[in-house]
């Protein structure tokens, strides 16, 4: 046994070496601490869709080659520029590449593999988590499928492009216009500067196959209801042939706690008695299993899991709408949460990164992370379901150019931004996916369609679809940005101090937030985007000053849950390129406030009985 250890040991060794000769990080900026765990021969290798586990499929992280073409370069390529290290965007220094492509080029990938024993014996899925942003795959030369959008997960059925044996050949075409185009891409501009950040093009997040039965489980569909003690469960069945049956099972541990059987694509609903409800301060979750059967036999099983979990509004003895956690009004409390890193761009470096700022905001002390203008992977939703964070999901925002006002009483009353219909069905397509694909995850509690009015349009329509697609989640209208009489959330934007909208206004028919306030900057020598010109909304010399104005900051918040607010957002997580108001640097080397003063601090928003308001029933 000892020599085959060596053996394999020294073969990993040898395929790392190798392996560093064709691929470093690019550039000379500053690096996390992950940066230097990252493998090319095993990057990312965890299995990126926990709420739809199988047990068999093969990563294809890792090296690919790569090209940069003219736009009009439709053909697959037959030489390439190098190689460049998926997930990681060709912007990125992790990818090896660190080249800007633009709207008048496009991104070419290939690579050739072996299928692994046993993946002829039913169909193949070519699994992606996102590609920013349009994507051409082809299979040995043959057109597998094109996928428009850059934060949701897709998939093409390649069983009939495979060849039978021998090596299999991949080639990917992106194209992405960045802000030259009205596409939802969030903070990423051509040219970066201030709150705006670096191009992300290409491929972002895990590629994998899948080997699937001819009937499979290609989706499922969870929504608890805590009152009615269920949960009530789905499944999409590929290919399902009279007489299959699916079977819905919730387990607690190892205990069977319900079971049912469908014989179709309806809902199934499962009694959870007594049920163990999910919060921040206990993320419980319980497991769930679907099967499909044939003749008494398994065709096809997936693993998952759920929580029971609710996020209502109901007003208070004054009559003050507020949100309420599993029907008691829980203040949340987060920080506006960008997920960008500076050796990875989008992509954290490893899923050990991934998990960190979601800890670190645990051991701050907060309950709550706004989730900006950007869609994690899946691990990330279940990292935070795992611990317990309470999450507000922005749709990213595309298509900018419009503004609002300021007027007394109201804040943010505009006009919508007229988008062009092909700009219209490019946002609804996007934000119908990510919903859907997120449903699953109980942390999410709050859909934010639309962010200081950055592109918004048509607000009434937009909301209320959102409201009716998910009617389990309560919908923020649009975070700082035009007030229109729709949703279930009035949110005002303030910096640094924080306010609140006016309950008298707002309160009998809003829940009241501050979706932003603080912005509070200290750039640390040595860990900056740039050794100067970096920028804050306000910014300190030492953290013995940062500390001091935040307590002051946080010593204003009680006052307003009194009056009736119910939430607040404090920009932000981390520094982010030349911005440097983050509670931690941009390498996450240094934590700017002790995390057990901060937790310290922020008990006094839950804690304090007077703060409580009691709630009609």
């Amino acid at each position: 046994m000892k020599k085959i250890f060596l053996l394999s040991a020294a073969l990993f060794v040898t395929a790392n070496i190798f392996s560093q000769v064709e691929w470093k990080m690019a550039g000379n900026k500053i690096s996390t601490p992950w940066s230097s765990k990252v493998d090319p021969v095993h990057t990312l290798p965890e299995y990126p869709r926990p709420q739809m586990e199988r047990n068999n499929w093969m990563n294809l992280n890792g090296l690919w080659q790569y090209v940069v073409l003219p736009k009009s370069a439709e053909a697959i390529p037959v030489s390439f520029d190098g190689k460049i290290l998926v997930p990681f965007a060709v912007e990125s220094a992790l990818s090896g590449v660190g080249k800007t492509v633009g709207k008048d080029s496009v991104l070419w990938y290939q690579r050739t593999l072996t299928l692994p024993a046993g993946y002829n014996k039913g169909n193949v899925l070519l699994q992606f988590g996102a590609v920013d942003w349009l994507c051409t795959v082809y299979v040995n030369g043959k057109l597998a499928g094109t996928h428009q959008g850059g934060y949701d997960p897709f998939s093409f059925d390649i069983t009939g492009a495979l060849n039978k044996k021998g090596t299999q050949t991949i080639a990917i075409r992106v194209w992405d216009p960045s802000d030259d185009g009205p596409q939802p891409r969030g903070k990423q501009v051509k040219n970066p500067n201030s709150i705006w950040y670096t191009p992300v093009t290409g491929i972002w997040q895990t590629v994998w196959l899948e080997p699937v039965p001819k009937t499979y489980i290609s989706s499922t569909r969870q929504t608890p209801d805590i009152d009615k003690k269920t949960i009530g469960v789905s499944a999409h069945i590929e290919n399902m042939l009279p007489g299959d049956q699916v079977v819905f099972s919730a387990w607690k541990g190892n205990n069977k706690i319900a079971e049912q059987i469908i014989t179709d694509n309806k809902e199934a609903v499962l009694p959870i008695n007594d049920p163990q409800l999910w919060s921040p301060s206990n993320p419980f979750l319980y497991d769930l299993k679907v099967t499909v059967l044939r003749k008494g036999k398994i065709a096809d099983e997936i693993k998952s899991y759920f929580a029971m979990r609710k996020i209502s509004m109901q007003p208070d003895a004054n009559g003050i709408e507020r949100m309420l956690l599993n029907n008691q009004f829980v203040f949340q409390y987060g920080p506006l949460d960008q997920g960008w890193w500076p050796d990875g761009l989008y992509t954290a470096p490893t899923d050990e990164a991934l998990k960190f700022d979601i800890e670190k905001t645990k051991e701050m002390g907060f309950n709550m992370i706004r989730k900006h203008v950007k869609v994690e992977p899946a691990r990330w939703y279940n990292y935070c379901d795992k611990i317990g964070m309470l999450i507000w999901q922005d749709m990213p925002s595309g298509d900018l150019g419009n503004h609002w006002e300021n007027r007394p009483g109201i804040y943010g009353q505009a006009t919508d931004k007229d988008r062009s219909a092909a700009s219209e069905k490019i946002y609804r397509t996007e934000w119908n996916e990510i919903m859907q694909d997120l449903h699953n995850f109980p942390s999410i509690v709050v859909w934010v369609p639309f962010n200081e009015a950055w592109g918004q349009f048509k607000t009434k329509e937009i909301v209320e679809w959102t409201m009716q697609k998910d009617p389990s989640r309560l919908v923020n209208t649009a975070s700082g940005g035009n007030f229109e009489d729709v949703g279930n959330i009035i949110d005002l934007h303030n910096y640094p101090e924080p306010l609140m909208p006016d309950p008298a206004i707002f309160g009998k028919t809003r829940v009241l937030v501050l979706g932003e306030f603080g912005g509070l900057g200290l750039p640390v020598q040595d860990h900056t985007w740039q050794q100067k010109n970096n920028w804050g909304y306000v910014s300190f010399k030492n953290n013995d000053e940062l500390f001091k104005r935040y307590s002051e900051l946080i010593d204003k918040i009680p006052h307003l849950i009194k009056k009736g607010l119910s939430a607040a957002v404090y920009t932000q997580t981390t520094d982010v390129e030349v911005e440097t108001n983050g509670l931690m640097t941009y390498d996450r080397k240094v934590i700017k406030m002790p995390a057990e003063k901060l937790h310290a601090l922020h008990q006094k928003l839950y804690d304090n009985a007077l703060l409580k308001p009691a709630v009609n029933n």
